[in-house]
Order: C-alpha cells, then sequence, then structure tokens
C-alpha cells in the first residue's frame, strides 16, 4: 500500500499533524517507537497549555493519544532506522518498508547525556534522565540532579517528595530556570544546590553507583537524574540531504524541508519557541501542506 502520508513520532507535533491529516480525508499512518506523546510524559505538571490551568504531563500526553485513537489512523510500534527518497518516499523500519506521498517527521528530541565514562553502562542502574520514570525507585535515598534550567528545577522539586536529600549541581553561578521554580526551590528544606559544580566521574562498589566526583568534592548519593537538556533526533535522516541548522532541521513556513514533499515539525526543526502549543500547531500546518500540495497534485 502507499500511503497519502506517514508520520513519524506520536509526540505533540506527530498527533495533531495524524488528526489534521485523517479529518483531510487523507490515508494516512503513524509510526511511533517510543511511548505516544513524547516527552510531554517526563513532565510533572504542565500549566501553560491552553484548557487545562494544572495537568500532569503523562495525563495530557493520554489525553492526546485518546484524541489520535478516536479517528482509527493504523499505528505501527516500530522503529524508524532509515528513509529513502525515490518516486515516493519510502520508510524503514526494524521490521518493514513503508511507502508514501508525503512524509512528515516528528521524531522530536532526546535527553542530553553527560558524556562521562560508565554512563552508558549504568543508565537504569543509577542513572535516569526521567524523573517520573524512575523517581520511585529512590525513595528516602539521597539524588543528585544536574541541570539548571527549568527542567532541572521541576524535576528536583519532584523528586524532593520521593528522596531523603536531593543535590543540584549547576555549572554556572546560577539557575536559568523561572524565578517562581528558583525560588521553590530554595525554600525546600530537603534541597541543597552547588552551583559551578561539574560531574567528573562516577564512584562505583560492585556495579553500584555509590556517588560522584565534582571538580570541588566527591558525593555521596544513591542515584543520578540528568536534566542538561535536549538534542535532536537526527539518527533516521542519514539517507536524506536535509538543510539543517546545529542538527535541528529546516523549515518554511509550510513545514516543509527542501526536499519536495518531506515535511517536518515539532522539537526537531529549528525555531524560537520549544513548546506543547507550538508543536501542535506546527503539526496542524504540515497535514494540511501535505493536503493542498496533494490536491493540487
Amino acid at each position: 500500500m502507499i500511503y497519502d502520508v506517514i508520520i513519524i513520532g506520536l509526540g505533540p507535533a506527530g498527533i495533531s499533524a495524524s488528526i489534521y491529516a485523517a479529518r483531510a480525508g487523507l490515508n494516512v499512518a503513524a509510526i511511533n517507537f517510543l511511548t505516544p506523546g513524547g516527552i510531554v510524559n517526563e513532565s510533572f505538571i504542565v500549566e501553560n497549555y491552553p484548557g487545562f490551568i494544572s495537568i500532569k504531563g503523562p495525563e495530557l500526553a493520554y489525553k492526546f493519544f485518546e484524541h489520535f485513537n478516536s479517528y482509527d489512523i493504523p499505528l505501527f510500534n516500530e522503529e524508524v532506522i532509515d528513509i529513502k527518497k525515490e518516486e515516493n518516499i519510502k520508510v524503514i523500519t526494524n521490521k518493514n518498508v513503508y511507502e508514501s506521498k508525503r512524509l512528515i517527521i516528528c521524531s522530536g528530541r532526546k535527553p542530553k547525556k553527560l558524556n562521562i565514562l560508565e554512563e552508558e553502562k549504568y543508565i537504569g542502574k543509577g542513572i535516569s534522565y526521567c524523573s517520573i520514570c524512575d523517581g520511585n525507585l529512590y525513595k528516602n535515598k539521597d539524588i543528585v540532579v544536574i541541570g539548571g534550567g527549568n527542567s532541572a528545577l521541576e524535576n528536583a522539586l519532584y523528586l524532593s517528595n520521593i528522596a531523603s536529600n536531593v543535590t543540584i549541581l549547576v555549572r554556572s553561578n546560577q539557575f536559568r530556570g523561572t524565578q517562581s521554580l528558583i525560588e521553590e526551590v530554595e525554600n525546600k528544606k530537603n534541597i541543597n544546590i552547588l552551583f559551578e559544580t561539574n560531574i567528573k566521574e562516577l564512584i562505583t562498589e560492585n556495579d553500584i553507583i555509590k556517588g560522584i566526583k565534582t571538580n570541588k568534592d566527591d558525593i555521596s548519593c544513591d542515584g543520578i537524574f540528568v536534566h542538561i537538556g535536549f538534542e535532536p533526533s537526527i539518527n533516521i535522516l542519514k539517507s536524506l540531504d536535509i538543510k539543517m541548522d546545529n542538527n535541528y532541521i529546516i523549515v518554511d513556513k509550510n513545514m516543509e524541508t527542501n526536499i519536495k514533499g518531506i515535511y517536518a515539525c515539532g522539537d526537531i526543526i529549528k525555531k524560537d519557541l520549544y513548546q506543547i502549543v507550538t508543536a501542535v500547531s506546527e503539526g496542524a500546518q504540515a497535514a494540511m501542506a501535505s493536503y493542498k500540495s496533494l490536491k493540487n497534485e
């Protein structure tokens, strides 16, 4: 089967694109490897999405996915490993090859890693990039949160209700987050803040993390939560000559890349504001641009 449009990724942008494409009457399919909703699932609380004064990230992601499911859009839970542009567009996964006339890439971003020795070995065994996913494993324990932006602040607050003590390591001499979050963190009795402090290596014993070495002192801890930002997921683009800026895809006002028929939206594109509400808008734009170009053909 040749689909009208295939959508890669089911974060807010991909779900929005899927809904708008289905409502336009296009023969649409979605391919998604991770949890639907994307990194919204990793937000403890969302307070800036219209219609919800305050809602937990996983709950909002579930509502997005419920809306997606109401359209009976074919969903393939597979990992995309390559994309090829021929007469049509071929999307190659770890299980199948799918073909479409248009493609919307919504593969989003992934958490940045520390790039320290043995980091990969201890992922899921003391190192985590998702506080909501793994926080309950550290009840009444001592943990370290690395980062100085809103994500680190929000997650430190969330973890402070689970762990005995939370130490925040900030590379610079100040936080980069909003003042209200900073004040809340500063007023939490079991949160310690260390500025101008960098992690250098892990301290382990019998393959268990016991602490970390920093540029100042050693710190004892049972777990490390990394919240130092995100980087675009571009591995699937290796066979496409897509124009990018610092690994973010460049698109025009219709969300189209420099390759005709291939669109991108959400956190994978170069833009000024990375928010749920902008991703949802871009998904709708990409879907309707796909519809119009197919209609004109």
